[in-house]
């Protein structure tokens, strides 16, 4: 019989684990850690994660102290971006120059040594560019930066990629491609898979993804975020959960992110997910999608069901095509039916294909 899988948050990811599981018949059900009262779990629950971080109510330490809970150690390593950037530095895994900020008096000091412009981050909570400043050799430190900050050095990588991988409890491990992201203002706004990718680069990515999974005694999906710079990998950060850049796993590849994950957790065979032609994922933030975009050959809408606000995420797109001509057609021809305003985001993609 197989398990049921909670999944510690209510939002898009545990909706599109859950669509995930209903194929197999594997029960999978979100519950929001910040909600009244106890969860109805039972002793053989097992407790995944769509979020990092939640309060310690009643429902969100049941769900801690649950014996299946997964995962503990890597979430208490990675949720806070010290703790990520000291394991990382342990693992002998290469990051952009780092400090962590302590008391006012010593920060300038601290953001000097890094010699060159830096990104302030809060070590806890924060994303999609919340939570961080860019600061400049010579500017003063906000003081409320002071001991619950790190700086990183500003590199000027030339892209972004992520890796998704996955590991299961007998320490078995699959990936897949590395896939190119564009961020702008700090939020994920589309991701380009397969791609051609330096083999070195796609090796060196998985040894390191594959130390930490080890290291934490992983069990699931994980991504890792990367800058290339000048053909060099330095790893950015790292999410313990389905994340944003594997969205396009939906669309071009046999096994979703979403099933890995599943299967990873529910102990069922683990295989490396067949990719196949070349898929786009476009992130939908504070606007609705039209129908007509279903017109497009190889399009796929999944909506999240969420309010619009400006900057929010609220679905994504993904265009799947069997080859990169006949994607820069649909990619073309779904540009005219967007928001001028993201006509830039199809451009940039445009120009990797």
């Amino acid at each position: 019989m197989l398990p049921r899988i909670v999944v510690a948050g209510n939002g898009q990811l545990g909706q599109m684990l859950q669509q995930a599981g209903a194929p197999m018949q594997l029960e999978v059900l979100p519950v929001a850690p910040t909600a009244e009262g106890e969860a109805p779990l039972t002793g053989s629950d097992i407790i995944t994660v769509e979020v990092e971080h939640w309060p310690d109510t009643p429902r969100g330490l049941q769900l801690k102290q649950h014996p299946n809970f997964l995962n503990a150690t890597a979430l208490h390593s990675v949720i806070d971006r010290e703790r990520q950037k000291s394991l990382l530095d342990r693992l002998n895994v290469p990051t952009s120059p780092w400090v962590s900020l302590g008391s006012e008096a010593e920060m300038a000091e601290q953001l000097a040594s890094l010699g060159r412009p830096a990104i302030v981050k809060r070590r806890r909570g924060g994303y999609d560019g919340r939570g961080q400043w860019r600061w400049q050799p010579g500017e003063p430190a906000l003081s409320d930066w002071a001991g619950e900050c790190i700086a990183e050095a500003l590199i000027p990588f030339s892209h972004e990629v992520s890796l998704i991988g996955a590991r299961n409890r007998a320490g078995e491990k699959v990936f897949y491609p590395l896939t190119r992201n564009w961020h702008e203002s700090g939020i994920l706004r589309a991701s380009i898979a397969n791609l051609p990718v330096p083999a070195e680069q796609q090796r060196e990515a998985e040894s390191w993804l594959g130390r930490i999974m080890d290291d934490q005694n992983y069990v699931g999906v994980m991504a890792m975020e990367c800058f290339v710079d000048e053909g060099r990998l330095l790893v950015n950060e790292l999410a313990p959960r389905v994340h944003n850049s594997g969205h396009w796993t939906q669309a071009g590849a046999d096994v979703s992110q979403f099933e890995l994950h599943l299967r990873a957790v529910a102990d069922l065979p683990l295989i490396t997910p067949e990719v196949y032609g070349v898929t786009v994922m476009y992130n939908l933030l504070g606007r609705d999608w039209r129908p007509q975009w279903l017109g497009v050959t190889g399009t796929h809408v999944h909506w999240y069901a969420k309010d619009i606000r400006p900057g929010r995420k609220v679905g994504h797109v993904n265009i799947h095509r069997p080859d990169t001509p006949r994607l820069t057609e649909s990619l073309t021809a779904l540009r005219e039916q967007v928001e001028p305003d993201d006509h830039a985001v199809f451009d940039w993609v445009l120009a990797q294909l």
